[in-house]
């Protein structure tokens, strides 16, 4: 009678254990963005913003404003299905007081996003910030990195954000989200200046792989670079996710969309001339590709996100491109010429 009383206990407790292991699995979705000219109507002294008040060319007023954030709302929400994104890393916001309206004022209300943005010299005033959601994600430090200028007259561009937190399972997540210079002047004429930003991020991924006995780290942003660019492939070192998840090195970075990038050559996260392009990225360290941590995803489950209401025709090149809110200066009610990524993890606590 005691031995089956026993082996009744022991099947109702390896029972509870497994219901117990189910219910401590998290979804833990990332997504970068850049919104294009996330402006409020307000002028900084500081900045060139000029372009972005109501009484400036482009009738940016406080109606247009609004329903852009609600437009921006509405893809963080879209993008998990059910899930909202754990961290949002957007590219091209203001200031902080954008972030308020956008996660206190719009249809974000009720969500739990609180928000970290740099403040860097470029002179239009634009940032890099990142989103996050405290019951997933508990910062416990942030840097504001700046980038070196390749030359004296070069023009200020955004800094690195890099964010170190506490997720669910209590490891510590590194977080870097970057928009490097633009192409502004030529690809080659601007090359210079990207490859510095990436030495950087690339000197604070090896630094943190050195110090962390199990480093995590996701690189986010808008690189304005492609997967296959020397910037990506030698100065941040990123390869092609391998093939199986013990073949993953704990001290790389592995490109969750280069395998996309190659092989599906009409998508991407931005189009030019017809031309789609992979400009915006979602880097790991090995790590995060190994499926028996706490903390992990596989190449498949990351991706653009391209659904039908993000897109309109493109009546000059053929097929569909992003909905911008503008068309050169014609008010589309859009939402950027970019699209986002994301990227799935599962958590494990």
């Amino acid at each position: 009678m005691k031995h089956c009383l026993f082996f009744l206990l022991l099947t109702t407790c390896f029972l509870t254990g497994q219901a117990q292991a189910v219910r401590d699995t998290a979804v833990f979705y990332v997504m970068s963005y850049n919104v294009e000219n996330l402006f409020n109507c307000r002028h900084d002294s500081l900045k060139d913003d000029y372009e972005f008040l109501p009484d400036a060319t482009r009738h940016w007023t406080p109606y247009r404003y609004w329903k852009k954030l609600d437009n921006i709302a509405r893809v963080i929400r879209a993008v998990g299905g059910w899930e909202l994104p754990a961290l949002v890393a957007l590219c091209e916001v203001e200031n902080d007081s954008v972030l308020f309206d956008l996660t206190c004022r719009s249809i974000l209300r009720k969500s739990t996003y609180r928000y970290l943005i740099t403040n860097s010299e470029d002179e239009r005033g634009i940032d890099v910030a990142l989103l996050y959601q405290r019951e997933l994600f508990k910062p416990l430090q942030t840097r504001h990195i700046r980038i070196k200028k390749p030359r004296k007259d070069s023009r200020p561009t955004r800094d690195i954000l890099h964010v170190t937190g506490k997720i669910l399972s209590m490891d510590t997540l590194d977080v870097l989200v970057a928009h490097l210079p633009s192409r502004t002047g030529g690809a080659k004429q601007s090359d210079a200046y990207r490859q510095m930003a990436a030495e950087q991020i690339r000197a604070i991924t090896d630094s943190l792989a050195q110090v962390r006995e199990r480093a995590q780290i996701i690189v986010m942003g808008d690189f304005n670079d492609y997967p296959n660019s020397r910037l990506i492939q030698e100065t941040l070192g990123a390869e092609k996710p391998p093939m199986t998840s013990t073949q993953a090195d704990s001290k790389k970075l592995y490109h969750l969309l280069a395998e996309q990038a190659e092989t599906q050559r009409h998508q991407g996260s931005y189009k030019y001339k017809g031309v789609w392009q992979w400009l915006d990225h979602i880097l790991v360290n090995g790590n995060l590709l190994k499926e028996d941590t706490p903390f992990h995803l596989s190449e498949a489950q990351a991706g653009v996100f391209a659904p039908p209401f993000l897109l309109t025709e493109d009546l000059q090149f053929g097929g569909v491109k992003p909905l911008r809110t503008y068309h050169g200066m014609k008010y589309q009610d859009g939402y950027s010429d970019h699209l986002p990524v994301y990227a799935r993890f599962i958590v494990i606590y």
